[in-house]
């Protein structure tokens, strides 16, 4: 090829990959934090995002409600703290353990931490854990990034303390998306191993808000899957929910790292709108009783799970869900 062609192709191509960059990432917004007692609010570009809960009352951690850089709020709205508003009782899809952003697995150690026992109606298990805030270790504020990491006890239904777990939280924002980097860690430092067990139930989850059911949302995954038949129990990069809530065209996106546990992970996604990672759940998964996806952590040991979620404008092609998923993964 011509020396001029040449120049011009790699032209192109820069030029290519610095719209796409624009598009996905535009000037970085200020995150600041505002600690309560049980609660921290999350403020991106002078506008709350959400709200991170540590309630001791409650079973485990949770963050609501998920907001896109309009306002609009993604997340259903209850249950608040331990209480289900009247009017949503009797839905068929209530599983009021399913907070609207959270982290818990059902089986470790054969407790379960992704039901509650408060709730024992919507759980298989009568064994139930709890996630018991230790202490907040970092919240740094800042003017493009916002970070908040707290440490956790997980406590069985005796009071003994099977594992810590750490939850690292990274916020960005902009004038089209929001952005929180996630990052969980299992710690086996109470004496023993720590096994995660096979399971549907888990592990880090969002629950959206009725317009993002599919229908009337649409569901797609990184291969192209669309809806929960073909999304469920299925290895993707990352799972998208779209449509329209109020007035926008939202989406909101789970990107899992290359970095993370059992890269491409399984998904627990539901047309009812429970939106889940889940790398340790082959069995049920596939079908298969020989597939046993339980990991055991050696005492001393750890696990570490990496997420990102991604919450944009418009639909998941004209929000670029792919392209900003290959720069998470390489490291953006």
């Amino acid at each position: 090829m011509p020396r001029s062609k040449t120049i011009l192709t790699a032209c192109l191509v820069f030029a290519g990959a610095a719209l796409i960059s624009s598009v996905v990432y535009a000037a970085g917004e200020s995150v600041e934090f505002q600690r309560e007692a049980t609660h921290i609010n999350v403020v991106i570009g002078g506008k709350p995002f959400t709200t991170y809960y540590f309630d001791p009352k409650v079973a485990k951690p949770y963050f609501m409600p998920l907001r896109s850089a309009e306002g609009t709020i993604i997340t259903r709205g209850f249950p608040i703290g331990n209480t289900v508003p009247p009017a949503h009782l009797h839905d068929p899809d209530l599983e009021p353990h399913q907070r609207p952003m959270y982290f818990g697995h059902g089986n470790v150690d054969g407790i379960d931490f992704w039901g509650e026992a408060v709730f024992p109606k919507w759980s298989d298990d009568s064994v139930f854990g709890r996630t018991v805030l230790a202490k907040i270790e970092e919240i740094k504020s800042g003017p493009d990034s916002g970070t908040l990491r707290a440490l956790f006890h997980l406590v069985g239904p005796r009071g003994r303390i099977i594992a810590d777990e750490t939850q690292g939280f990274v916020f960005h924002g902009d004038k089209q998306t929001r952005m929180i980097d996630c990052e969980f860690t299992i710690t086996a430092n109470h004496g023993a191993p720590v096994t995660m067990g096979d399971t549907k139930e888990g592990s880090f989850a969002i629950r959206v808000v009725k317009e993002l059911y599919s229908p009337p949302g649409h569901m797609v995954n990184s291969n192209g899957g669309v809806g929960e038949k073909q999304i469920w129990g299925k290895r993707a990069n990352w799972v998208d929910y779209y449509g329209k809530v109020g007035a926008e065209e939202v989406g909101v996106a789970i990107f899992d790292s290359p970095k993370s546990f059992r890269h491409p992970t399984y998904w627990h996604a539901r047309s009812y709108g429970l939106f889940a990672v889940n790398p340790f759940g082959i069995r049920e998964f596939t079908n298969n009783p020989d597939n046993d996806g339980s990991w055991t952590i050696k005492q001393g040991k750890s696990l570490t799970l990496r997420y990102r979620v991604f919450i944009h404008h418009g639909d998941y092609k004209q929000a670029h869900v792919a392209e900003a998923y290959q720069q998470y993964a390489a490291g953006q």
